[in-house]
């Protein structure tokens, strides 16, 4: 039995943080609802990642997009896995 008391599963979590992002009306208001979730570190990590997909599209060869955004070639490789398991 569930209570407020008990531990949430990922899947939860998961689906209260997309449904707390969905909610968001505006760019101002999305921008407000990332800075409060995430540390200034993450908010780069992620940025990072999105860019990492962005140059993986563009057939931007992975060192080179390693080099641009000043990653490991591991980060490049683990974004490009998991573009293409989203694919």
């Amino acid at each position: 039995m569930n209570t407020a008391t008990d531990k949430p599963d990922e899947k939860t979590l998961r689906s209260d943080l997309v449904a707390h992002l969905l909610a968001q009306q505006s760019e101002a208001e999305m921008a407000q609802a990332l800075n409060s979730l995430l540390t200034p570190a993450e908010y780069t990590e992620i940025s990072k990642r999105l860019q990492i997909f962005r140059l993986l599209r563009a057939g931007v060869p992975h060192r080179q997009i390693a080099e641009t955004l000043g990653v490991g070639i591991a980060t490049v490789s683990r974004g490009s896995r998991a573009l293409h398991q989203s694919s």
